[in-house]
């Protein structure tokens, strides 16, 4: 065995040696051909070599490289190209040992509608090439919330529904504009021109350069005062005031004016923690925590690659970025060059302060990272004991590192789904989530017979995703022995249990063919069960309430003469809800491709019509109260 460990080394090395000092990306596999390491490099040569080289490790690199059986590699012109294709393969195979940045769509924008005649300040998970400035991303959506919250307020803007200017004098100002928290756009006393000018102060203040917001205001609030326009005076001088306010509120670190952010990173065998501060005007204004499991290699090549997926996605880069992350000189500046190519207005500098207040601030930001670290090390352990006690009550030969969940939701006999959950190392994988729509049974409420269909599809599937140490099934011993049945014609064994629910329908016992195990007095486990019924049961109660709706949707668009199944679908594919439909103008629906000016005239005059006989029987019964 070892002579034979040996002599595959010796070969990896001579293939190593053979690489070409040009750039390109390089993909380790083990013995079952599996990607487990994907990594980048200027000169391939000497990074790959370095591997396999009979030198001291770092025990997380060497265990990766302890099962490298072969490895491939693919040259690029530029390691800023081979960067590119490294996050794309990275995404692709999700390799065990890199760690890895998550989809976008997880972390929120705050858009500011610019192309638009009246803007709007609202969040996004996605930017789109339409011109309307974006901020971002914020850490949560909670935060980005309470920005956007904040800048109405203080700036007054609308957030009713309506759009500007065609629904300017259709209706009388709200509530919020008689309470002088909106500006009401709506009354038609607000100048288009006018209105433009506070958005840019909003877009100062977004951008977290306080000081310049608050100049511009105090600029417009002595120019008001001269010229007698006192209420308009008032008006910048309590913007000023809450501004003030807020920024008070925010953690000082440096002086106004200050700005650049800090990287810093916490490692340990358990876990690692990479932590940025952002700070802009001396104040930091949202932070970023990225926690990695023990297994994960976390040296600078791999920081330097997530770092750029990082920034890739922020609307802005300061000139510098202050970090202690163990990288060497020739990765920081690619890191430098990769930041200032992201930035393109501006170069951006990669420092390691050695000493003073940005060395300081660097260790404060490595202390975040360790509290956040070791509170996942804290979980990671408890959830490890409850799967560890979970094992020993159903009688499993393993720990189950991988659950999977099913359920099965009805509304009526034409929209039946099975919704599936993942649970990995006790914690929910929603990249295993799957949503499956029952077809199999001819329209008929059978739960046993779209289980079985729905999990054959799973399985079906399995070389895409790995199938579970465990399955979960939300019903009882009838399900089990349903779901055992197939196992038994797929020549499969995995262990299968019922997750039953008392009279109250509340998490009682988990059940096989033959008797059931009571959780009751196994609190940890008990709640860690009724977490995964709870959430199987909401995500696919919530998936089938999506089908139903769709279906609902495009049979009342069929109701309108020229408009069948295919022209419904094309018309929500673009629209995505009824709501922006009835909005849209004829011109705007037969925009859309497979929708002729006919079609688009019919669409119109259905919603218009019924929006002027409810506007109809709306003013009739004001005039009758009224009268």
């Amino acid at each position: 065995m070892d002579k034979n460990m040996n002599q595959n080394r010796e070969e990896l090395k001579k293939k190593a040696n053979d690489l070409p000092l040009s750039p390109g990306v390089y993909i380790m596999k083990n013995a079952e051909g599996k990607i487990i390491y994907i990594g980048k490099s200027k000169a391939l040569k000497n990074r790959v070599s370095q591997y396999f080289a009979d030198t001291e490790k770092e025990p997380k690199t060497a265990a990766m490289v302890a099962s490298v059986k072969d490895f491939d590699y693919m040259l690029t012109d530029t390691e800023m190209e081979a960067l590119a294709l490294e996050n794309r393969l990275i995404k692709l195979h999700l390799p065990k040992y890199n760690i890895l940045l998550k989809d976008g769509k997880n972390y929120p924008y705050i858009k500011v509608s610019m192309n638009e005649p009246y803007p709007r300040v609202t969040m996004v998970r996605k930017r789109s090439n339409d011109k309307a400035r974006y901020f971002g991303p914020y850490s949560s959506s909670a935060l980005a919330s309470q920005v956007i919250k904040t800048v109405n307020r203080i700036f007054m803007l609308p957030t009713c529904n309506r759009q500007f200017p065609r629904d300017i004098g259709k209706e009388r100002p709200c509530l919020y504009s008689q309470i002088g928290q909106c500006c009401a756009v709506c009354a038609g006393k607000v100048d288009q021109a006018e209105y433009k000018e506070t958005f840019k102060d909003i877009l100062w203040f977004l951008r977290g350069n306080f000081n310049e917001a608050k100049h511009s205001l105090e600029e417009k609030m002595y120019y008001a005062s001269e010229n007698m326009a006192y209420e308009a005076a008032a008006l910048y001088r309590d913007r000023i005031k809450s501004l003030s306010l807020l920024w008070e509120r925010q953690k000082i670190v440096g002086a106004p004016g200050d700005e650049y952010d800090v990287a810093a990173l916490y490692s340990h065998e358990l876990s690692s923690c990479l932590a940025i501060y952002y700070v802009r005007d001396g104040a930091v204004i949202d932070s970023d925590t990225f926690v990695f499991s023990g297994e994960k290699l976390v040296d600078g090549e791999s920081l330097t690659s997530f770092l750029c997926g990082v920034y890739q996605r922020r609307d802005y880069i300061p000139r510098t970025l202050y970090t202690t992350l163990p990288l060497e000189e020739e990765e920081r500046d690619f890191l430098g060059e990769a930041l200032t190519s992201y930035a393109g207005s501006h170069k951006v500098r990669v420092l390691r302060p050695m000493r003073g207040e940005h060395r300081h601030l660097c260790e404060m930001v490595a202390d975040n990272a360790r509290i956040h670290a070791q509170a996942y090390n804290a979980q990671a352990e408890r959830d490890s004991e409850v799967l560890i006690r979970l094992a020993e009550l159903l009688g499993l030969e393993v720990v189950p590192e991988r659950i999977e969940a099913i359920d099965i939701s009805n509304y009526g006999s034409d929209t039946i789904t099975a919704g599936l959950i993942a649970v990995e190392n006790g914690k929910f994988a929603k990249s295993g989530y799957r949503l499956f729509r029952i077809k199999g049974t001819e329209g008929k409420q059978d739960d046993y017979a779209s289980m079985q269909e729905a999990l054959r599809r799973r399985i079906a599937h399995a070389d895409e995703q790995p199938l579970p140490d465990l399955f979960l099934l939300d019903g009882g011993r009838g399900h089990v022995h349903t779901v055992k049945a197939l196992f038994q014609t797929l020549h499969m064994d995995i262990p299968v249990f019922g997750m039953v629910k008392d009279e109250f329908h509340k998490t009682r016992a988990l059940v096989d063919e033959t008797s059931e195990i009571s959780i009751a007095k196994e609190h940890s486990v008990f709640v860690f069960i009724y977490k995964i019924q709870e959430e199987v049961h909401r995500f696919s109660i919530k998936s089938m309430k999506n089908a139903k709706s769709k279906t609902l949707t495009h049979s009342s668009l069929e109701k309108i003469t020229g408009i069948g199944p295919r022209k419904a679908q094309k018309l929500m594919a673009h629209f995505k809800t009824v709501k922006r439909l009835a909005a849209a103008e004829s011109e705007e629906i037969a925009a859309v491709a497979g929708i002729s000016r006919m079609d688009a005239e019919a669409v119109y005059t259905f919603f218009h019509k019924e929006k002027d006989t409810a506007d109809t029987k709306k003013n009739t019964a004001r005039d009758a109260v009224e009268g």
